[in-house]
Formats: C-alpha cells, structure tokens, sequence
C-alpha cells in the first residue's frame, strides 16, 4: 500500500467544509433551545437528511461492504434492518415522541411515570450506548486512514477527529449540528453513489466477471496470480478445499497443505505467498466458497444468530438517543412522522451502494479474506479495478464519504449524550454542555484505541441490542400502555440492559483472548429483548398500584391530534424539580 495523497486532500475539504458551515450556523446560536433542540423549528426534509447523516454511520459506509464480501446473502440482513427500523419507528414512537414535549429520553421517562430513579438508571443506559457506539465510530478512522495513510499512528487519527467535533459542537450545539449532518449525508450519499456506478461500469466492461473468476462460480475465489499477503492482526484462516500455502516467515520453510475442516491459526505480521490459481482461505466465520456465499446459512446457530440481527436492528432504532434527540427538533408530531418516511427513502437508497461494492470486492480483492480487514474494502477494491491515478481518484471520494459518516454519526452522538448529561446532571445548561461534550468524547476515544478492533458492523450490532433491550420496550410500552409502572420499566430495563452489558463484557474478553463464545454473546438480542419487555410487564401487572395519577392525561398528551392544541414545548428539568415551557408567543416560561 502506498499513500494516496488525494485521498487526504478529499477529507481535508470535507473536513475544512463541515467547520465552516458549523462556525457560520453557530453564530446564531444562543438560547439553551439552540444548544438542545434547534428552537424545535427543523422542518422535516432538513431533518430527514440530518437523521440520514447522523445515522449512517462507519457500520454503514464500510462494515455493510465488508461483510458482504465476507458473508454474502447473511450480511443482507444487516441494511435490511437498519432501514426497516425507522418503519417501527414512523408507526410506534415518532409522532407521540415529539408531542410529549421532552428533549431527552430521561425527561420522557419521568414525565411518563414520575420517578427520579428511574431517570436516572435511564442515563445511565444512555451514557453506555452512546460510548459502545461512539467507540466503533472512531476505530473506523483509524481503520480508514491507514488504508490511505499507511504508517500511520493508531491513536492519532481518532483524536484528531474527537477534537474537531468536539470544536464545533461546542460553538453550535444541535443546531449547528443539523446543517452539518445534513451535509455530511449528501456528500455520504454521493461519494458512494459515483464511484458504485462508475466500478460498476468497470466490471460491464471487462465482461462481468473480476480477478478472482465470477460471483455465479460455485468455488472458492482463487488467485490468478502469484500472491503474498502480509496478515496484520491475530487470525484463524479456513480454506474449503486443499490448497498449497507457503509460511514464508515459519521454520522449516517450504510449501504446506492446509485441509477443509482444519482451523490455521496465524498471528500478526506473518507473510503467505499462495502461487497462482489457488483457493483464497478465509477468516473463520466468512463463506468459504462462492455458493455458501450466495445463500443464506442452514446451520443452526447461525440461523439463531440471524433472528438476533434482525430483532436488535428492526428495534434498536427507536432506541437511539442521537435519533431520537432529533424529532425534538420538529415543529410538531406530525412533522416528525413525514420526517421518518424521508429518511426509509433516503437510507434506502444509500444502502444499495455499499452492496454493490461489497460484492465487487469479493472479485478483485480477495486477499482481504485472509488478512480479516475486510472493513477496508471500500477503500482498497477501485485500485484494484484501476490501477494508477484513477483508482487514487476514485478512492478519494469514497474516504471523504467514509470520513463524513464517522463525524457526523459522532457529532449526533456527542450532541444527544452530553445533552443528556447536562441537563439531567449539571448546574448551568451551555458550561455543562460543553464539559459534558469534552468528558464523554475523552472515554470514547480512550476506548476506541484501547479496545481490540471487530467488525464495525458487529460491534454497532451491539449497540442496537442494547438499545433494543432498554429504550425500545420503554417507548413503546410508555406510549401504547397506560398500565406501564415505574417498577416495572425498571426492572425490566435492568434485566435488558445488562443482560446486553453482560455479553458485550465477554465478546470483548474473546477478543482479547481468542475464546470460542456461543452466538447469543455476539448478538444477544433475540434473548434480552423478550426478557425486558416479558419482565416490564408482569412487574407492571403485580404493581398495578403505582400506575401514575396523571396517566389519562399524558395519554392525551400524547395521542391527541396536533391541531387540539395538547402538546406541550417542556424544556429541561431544573436542578429544583421546575421546567421551562414555551407559551404560544414563543417565550420562556418557568413552570
């Protein structure tokens, strides 16, 4: 790999772009309103291109690639989701969401049931899902930059990134972050967009078929020519029929037969130079063929596996706080609900392109199967279709695409935690802000540069079961039940979430240690899930006595069509329990 100077001048444009539009936008941002919710004036099409901005994130632009060139028709399942969860979202929580008037999920929670404790574990919850998805966020920096960048210091690209963002949430807040993310996802959108169709033109014209054969051919890719890859991370390396490997750096040295069913353990740095027409291995958990590769698994656990996905995916949206935060900003419910339909279409649209580049990755860049960085295959698979300056080219937009997804998907991160954090847990609202914004975004990226890197759509995986497992039955029983407890929301929001906490704990220590961990450790959805919401229930069902006073008339608040004139601007709690309310001029009132 060599530098790819345009690479580098792609991101800094983007990079130089988005600041300035946050520096212009944040000149006209005061008020507290400002900092939170954008004066909840957001009309629903910016929205929709701020959600879609803040939503794709690293996962999206690289992981979903990634995984298709490892898995094939499994890794569908993974778009699929993302998009079909903004469905359950528009139908359930959008709407009622906005007119409850809160800025934060804590402020929803109590003003749904009254209970402070429960406001509380629910920050909680939401501190750790913002850090576990902050954290994949910022490896994929690292892991973009050094496919661009070769040579380059593992820690240095994640902090210059949590800097900048860091700089201009703090000028602008949320509503200088709406026009930036609204940005970043049309530049996203574009920068894979182009180079999907142009590589694609490419493959027509060479006659359909890659360097490793065509994606029809049942075999396992093999390589045309003589090979050496160079392994750069601790991997286990299958292969689906013998083939000849050389170990160029073990002792005796010499060729070796390596056999379907054997696991080949090879460690960082080590070189395989595999001559010409043989089989391609894989990483243990990818299809070692092309025809498993085109269908979905029969195995057992990895069907267990999939219904995981496809329930942590299709609920975790409602419970994102950096999505959420967005449909404060809308004037009404009614907005909020034309703005999720904006963003199935537009999020829809944008997932067709990392397909397409994930499958022609497993055509022309197959040595990425044996090396694991399969993440990178966005930025490797154009020069290996173009050789020369154009493949540069190409790949300089697709790392500006790349980089606009991290710090867009990390601003609305930072946004909505450090949000929370001040308005739940600190004195003065704009100070607090920004001390919130500097403490969260320091833990994240310690982590991201301490923790061992996985797929950036597993490790984003799980944070959508844990959303899935403590935000999703809150919302959804707290909007559609007017028997739901504060006991029982608790309960069932602990048993949830840390169930998840639990299993994030042990596939991090497998990856630090290279334990076997069975498949509801690395997506526990399917099973925490049922357990929060079968728990929220019964709990609520034996504690009918605490169903809140005042539930007719938050139901009301609620339900109620926009124009009755039921729902109510609340503005973040203060320290001595009031709240500030808009009246109808638009001023500011404590309650």
């Amino acid at each position: 790999m060599q530098l790819n100077p345009w690479a580098l001048v792609g991101v800094g444009l983007v990079t130089a772009a988005a600041s300035y539009l946050g520096r212009r936008t944040s000149q006209f941002a005061r008020p507290t309103d400002d900092f939170l919710v954008a004066r909840r004036m957001v009309r629903s099409r910016r929205n929709a291109s701020a959600i879609s901005g803040e939503y794709l994130c690293a996962a999206s632009v690289l992981g979903v690639s990634g995984l298709v060139l490892k898995d094939g028709a499994d890794a569908l399942w993974y778009p699929i989701g993302f998009t079909a969860g903004f469905l359950a979202l528009g139908v359930f929580v959008a709407a009622p969401l906005r007119r409850s008037g809160a800025y934060t999920i804590p402020d929803f929670v109590e003003a749904r049931l009254g209970s402070a404790g429960l406001r509380r574990t629910s920050t909680c919850f939401v501190l750790a899902l913002g850090l576990v998805y902050l954290v994949p966020q910022l490896q994929g920096v690292n892991l973009a930059l050094t496919a661009i960048a070769p040579g380059a210091e593992a820690w240095w690209g994640p902090v210059a990134v949590i800097v900048l963002l860091v700089v201009n949430i703090v000028w602008g807040g949320m509503r200088a972050a709406t026009l930036v993310q609204a940005f970043h996802h049309w530049i996203k959108l574009f920068a894979l967009a182009i180079p999907a169709f142009f590589l694609c033109a490419v493959f027509l014209g060479s006659g359909g078929s890659g360097a490793t054969g065509g994606l029809g051919d049942e075999a396992p890719p093999e390589f045309t020519e003589e090979t050496t890859v160079t392994v750069r991370t601790d991997v286990v390396l299958h292969v689906g029929e013998p083939t000849t490997v050389h170990a160029l750096d073990r002792e005796p040295a010499g060729p070796r037969l390596w056999s379907p069913g054997v696991d080949y353990p090879v460690r960082e740095g080590e070189r395989l130079l595999f001559p010409a027409a043989s089989d391609v291995p894989v990483v243990s958990d990818a299809a070692t063929d092309n025809a498993s590769w085109l269908r979905p698994t029969e195995d057992g656990d990895e069907v267990w596996w999939t219904y995981s996905v496809i329930v942590a995916t299709f609920l975790g949206t409602m419970g994102l706080p950096h999505v959420l935060a967005r449909f404060y900003t809308n004037p009404d419910g009614r907005a909020a609900r034309r703005t999720t339909v904006q963003v199935l279409l537009l999020v829809g649209l944008f997932y067709l392109f990392p397909i397409l580049l994930g499958a022609l990755s497993r055509l022309y860049v197959p040595e990425l199967l044996v090396t694991g960085e399969t993440d990178a295959a966005v930025l490797r698979v154009p020069t290996a279709m173009l050789p020369g300056v154009a493949g540069q080219l190409v790949v300089a937009v697709l790392a500006a695409g790349a980089f606009t997804a991290f710090v867009s998907t990390s601003s609305g991160l930072l946004v909505s935690v450090a949000g929370m954090v001040a308005t739940d847990l600190l004195w003065n609202r704009t100070r607090d802000f920004a001390i919130a914004v500097v403490v969260v975004a320091g833990v994240a990226t310690a982590g991201a540069v301490v923790l061992p890197l996985d797929d950036l759509v597993h490790t984003v995986g799980l944070a959508f079961a844990l959303a899935a497992s403590t935000f999703c039955p809150l919302l959804l029983l707290g909007i559609w039940w007017r028997r739901l407890t504060w006991v029982g929301a608790l309960l069932g929001m602990l048993v949830g979430g840390l169930g998840v906490l639990t299993a994030i704990g042990f596939h991090v220590a497998s990856r630090l240690t290279g334990m076997d961990v069975p498949w509801f450790v690395t997506q526990p959805a399917l099973l925490t899930v049922p357990a929060a919401l079968l728990t929220t229930v019964i709990v609520s069902l034996a504690t009918a006595r605490r169903v809140p006073g005042d539930v007719d008339v938050v139901m009301l608040q609620l339900h109620a069509p926009d124009h009755l004139g039921f729902m109510r601007d609340g503005s973040t709690r203060s320290r001595s329990g009031g709240a500030l309310d808009a009246d109808a001029s638009g001023r500011h009132r404590s309650l």
